[in-house]
């Protein structure tokens, strides 16, 4: 069993940074890509970015792209969001996720079905 765990959330003005953080347990995720997804209350969870196994390729969502980045260390079990030049709109629970697949091929990465473990979530809120 992995379990997952966010941190790195919290109240941010807009324009500001903050760096969420995904630790994993349970076993080494060293060969599994890894995403980040975001939902809103009573909305649908939706893809924000994901790295594959080794951290040499990356996607992003249109909204995010060019202002987040997604990292690895495998190492550490750790997959990492920077974000940058935050948005009111980026306001969300973060969720980061690991996947069924190793690297992107075909796969589906923005669906959150291509995924088997999630962790429990960080609020991540933006100040206008």
């Amino acid at each position: 069993q992995v379990q997952l765990v966010e941190s790195g959330g919290g109240l941010v003005q807009a324009g500001g940074s903050l760096r969420l953080s995904c630790a994993a347990s349970g076993r080494t995720l060293s060969s599994t890509g890894m995403g980040w997804f975001r939902q809103a209350p009573g909305k649908e969870r939706e893809f924000v970015a994901a790295i594959n196994w080794s951290g040499s390729s990356t996607r992003y969502a249109d909204s995010v792209e060019g202002r987040f980045t997604i990292s690895r260390e495998n190492a550490k079990n750790t997959v990492y969001l920077q974000m940058n030049s935050l948005k009111p709109e980026d306001t969300n629970v973060y969720y980061c996720a690991a996947g069924q697949w190793a690297s992107f091929g075909s796969v589906r990465y923005r669906l959150s079905g291509q995924y088997d473990y999630w962790g429990q979530g960080t609020q991540v809120t933006v100040s206008s």
